[in-house]
């Protein structure tokens, strides 16, 4: 049962990483630092973009249009980060004294 949810808290901690490097990419590519057209660049941007738009989407759909600032990354990342503090506080211990 710890296997489980040590591989779970790390699938979270691996997504957040890739939320900040979507983020990160997505700033390079709009101040022209990154070229689009380069097929490499293009493949991680597309891998980062299929990878974190199913779960920003809706969250972009709640948040009002602030312009250019996208505040659904960061959004995520805290409540992701508040359901890895969930799991290793409430659940994980709750789970850990039945099996004793």
């Amino acid at each position: 049962m710890t296997a489980i949810f040590w591989l779970i808290d790390q699938a979270i901690g691996l997504y957040v990483w890739l939320l900040i490097i979507a983020a990160v990419f997505s700033m390079l590519t709009a101040f022209n630092v990154l070229d689009t057209r380069n097929r490499l660049v293009w493949t991680i941007g597309d891998f980062l973009w299929r990878v974190t738009e199913p779960a920003l989407r809706p969250i972009r759909r709640i948040l009002p249009d602030l312009g250019g600032i996208d505040l659904s990354p960061v959004v995520l990342i805290l409540l992701l980060q508040a359901l890895r503090i969930f799991l290793n506080v409430t659940v994980f211990p709750a789970l850990w004294r039945l099996t004793i």
